[in-house]
């Protein structure tokens, strides 16, 4: 395990040092995880009976997203279709560790340079977070991040049968924004709507998050969460693993 984690973080550094040229590209990035949740706090913001915590809450749904971004179609998925794969593959070491450091470098690029962003929205709106709140939204963040990167992994591993991943994706992507909590806060979707994006993954990768950190959940109703977390987490997480061997069974490259 300790070797493991020594690859993974030196996996971190390349991909931190090899992105770091690429901050304009970032910023583009951390723009479009931005847009829906900056519309949907417009939105609420406007709509009577919304809550006085609607701007804490999109704020920290910005945060989340910028925390718990996957791009693994654009990046894993390309490396299956590229034959890349397959060179992963003859190095010592599990293939996940590339895409796993390619993503958490992407996403420590992304909330430092998305640190003004947070700052203005944060004083323009006027928010303030208190610190038992964010304390008891970090183990959230932490499973919304591995939920997510191993949702989207998954779903690019679609590669392996087809060449529409990125739709394949597109459609996950769609599934978060109206169930996770970007769309609208879990509280202020209609039933039966709002017991269904509880008991799914989605919102627990941003909008379960988010919530802890605005302060609106009971204890009773943060524990619910972290449980349903829990469970997708290793849900999840044996889709990815099943995933990943039934499609190396049928993958093929040519070349040297």
């Amino acid at each position: 395990m300790s070797r493991i984690v020594r690859l993974l973080r030196l996996e971190i550094w390349r991909q931190v040092i090899g992105w770091s040229g690429a901050w304009w590209f970032l910023v583009t990035l951390i723009l479009g995880q931005a847009v829906a949740p900056l519309l949907g706090l417009f939105v609420w913001h406007h709509v009577p009976g919304a809550g006085a915590d609607v701007g804490s809450y999109y704020l920290a749904v910005i945060c989340v997203a910028l925390l718990t971004a996957s791009f693994e179609n654009h990046t894993f998925a390309q490396a299956i279709y590229s034959g890349g794969v397959a060179a992963a593959l003859l190095r010592p070491q599990p293939v996940v560790i590339g895409p796993l450091g390619e993503n958490l470098a992407i996403r420590i690029w992304m909330f430092l340079l998305g640190i003004p962003l947070l700052v203005l929205v944060g004083f323009t709106m006027g928010v303030s977070f208190a610190p038992l709140a964010l304390l008891a939204a970090l183990p959230a963040v932490v499973l919304a991040a591995i939920l997510h990167f191993l949702f989207v992994w998954t779903l690019a591993m679609a590669a392996f049968w087809t060449e529409r991943v990125h739709a394949v994706v597109a459609f996950g992507a769609v599934l978060i924004f109206l169930l996770g909590g970007t769309a609208a806060p879990n509280a202020l979707l209609p039933e039966p709507l709002r017991t269904i994006a509880q008991l799914l993954p989605f919102r627990s990768m941003l909008g379960f998050p988010a919530e802890l950190a605005a302060g609106t959940l009971t204890l009773a109703d943060a524990a619910a969460g972290y449980a349903i977390a829990v469970v997708w987490t290793v849900t999840l997480g044996g889709c990815a693993v099943g995933a990943w061997r039934l499609g190396i069974r049928r993958y093929t490259t040519v070349g040297a």
